[in-house]
């Protein structure tokens, strides 16, 4: 299958420049794109999955990704769906943020397999160099202001109460310059985003028209949203984010396997490899018995494998076995401080566990799952206290070093989901 054919099985085509030419030019391989990632946190989050994973497959196929990290328009930020302006970054946030999504651009693309490399740019390289009459004289000339009125994100801020300043007005123009620079200096014909990117996308190829008489293209995918149209990637505590020091490879996991049976199929399509016919399997798996979730376990499985790796993989399954009941052993500090990092913890010092040891009701005060010794007493005689996935029903239990479900941390449950760590310290 060419790539047009399979991004149109995966319904990652929204909208191109010319889908009669496209095709056919794709299809000879060998040429160069472009996808532009802003600054906004030194993270990027489940939604970039998708452009992410566009410049991969494409990169598959023949041809050389250019990942653009927006250095210089992350200063300004793009009101592209926003209603009211962004917050400005300072600088050293901004360096702060590029560094740490062009790192996570090497899990995604090859940047040393010859002819198709991938190239990881930053867009401040070259709009630094600018003055601002330079701007307005070499570009600004050639950008119809009623062009810029007419855009859908313009249009909708100068229409608000909040309207748009000059500053994110201006996000347009840089964006466009970036298309015609690397179409000039890396010969790069095609741009892909997200659907809400369209208008910079044409912008782009109609400066590039003006500045260097040069035909570019464009392909904007469709946003990740559920069925009922709200973005994917969120949850109550916010984003679900692809560096696990902000979301754990656990809730990444678990994230994804709790997706909706509606919009699971989508997911599959549209943010793993699978083969087409593994897909269709899974399709035709969850319309015959959706309670058994398979397709959810394999979306979930790819997803975390391909961000966290294997042993991320691993300690999310592990975690998830832990988190339905099963016994804490065998494990180190750090596999029970990766699985349990979206819970409470407490430190203790290390001699509480000496002599008589720690009273399993001063423990459960401790963790913070009880909020006195009385409270501590019901639970543990109504059955409902468990240490390392033990149930305690002692409420004369002492615990010493012999209990440590590490070398030196101590999990703590109180009913069927409430855990916190006790971590005891010399």
């Amino acid at each position: 299958m060419d790539i047009f054919a399979e991004l149109r099985w995966r319904k990652l085509i929204h909208q191109t420049t010319d889908d009669e030419f496209l095709p056919g030019w794709l299809a000879k391989g060998g040429r160069t794109l472009y996808a532009g990632f802003d600054p906004t946190s030194d993270s990027l989050h489940a939604g970039s999955l998708v452009p992410l994973l566009l410049l991969r497959r494409f990169q598959r196929a023949g041809h050389r990704p250019i990942a653009l990290v927006g250095g210089a328009t992350g200063m300004i930020g793009d009101p592209t769906g926003k209603s009211e302006e962004r917050q400005l970054l300072s600088e050293d946030q901004l360096r702060t943020n590029v560094a740490g999504i062009a790192e996570l651009m090497k899990q995604f693309l090859d940047f040393d397999c010859g002819d198709n490399s991938a190239i990881l740019l930053n867009n401040f390289d070259w709009l630094r160099a600018f003055s601002y009459l330079d701007f307005l004289r070499d570009v600004g000339k050639n950008f119809p202001v009623n062009v810029m009125l007419a855009k859908d994100s313009v249009k909708s801020r100068l229409g608000s109460e909040a309207g748009i300043s000059y500053t994110e007005f201006s996000y347009m123009l840089l964006q466009a310059y970036d298309f015609a620079y690397l179409a000039e200096h890396h010969g790069c014909q095609l741009q892909v985003g997200g659907s809400d990117q369209w208008g910079n996308v044409t912008a782009g190829i109609d400066l590039a028209r003006r500045m260097q008489g040069e035909q570019l293209y464009g392909l904007t995918c469709p946003l990740l949203l559920t069925k009922d149209g709200r973005k994917m990637g969120k949850t109550e505590a916010g984003a679900v984010w692809l560096s696990p020091d902000k979301t754990s490879p656990y809730a990444f996991y678990q994230y994804w396997i709790n997706v909706d049976d509606a919009d699971v199929g989508m997911c599959l399509r549209m943010l793993t490899e699978l083969e087409r016919e593994e897909v269709e399997s899974l399709d035709q798996a969850r319309a015959e018995d959706a309670g058994r979730r398979e397709s959810q376990r394999r979306l979930a499985e790819e997803l975390t494998r391909l961000i966290h790796g294997t042993t991320g993989l691993a300690t999310a399954q592990q975690a998830t076995e832990i988190f339905f009941g099963a016994e804490i052993e065998h494990l180190d500090d750090d596999q029970l401080g990766q699985i349990f990092a979206d819970v409470p913890s407490k430190s203790l010092a290390c001699d509480r566990l000496s002599g008589e040891g720690l009273n399993i009701l001063d423990a459960m005060v401790e963790a913070g799952l009880s909020k006195s010794r009385g409270e501590a007493r019901r639970t543990v005689t109504q059955g409902g206290a468990y240490v390392n996935n033990r149930r305690i029903e002692d409420i004369a239990c002492q615990l010493d070093a012999s209990q440590l479900a590490s070398e030196t941390m101590m999990v703590l449950r109180r009913g069927k989901k409430q855990y916190a760590l006790l971590q005891f310290r010399a």
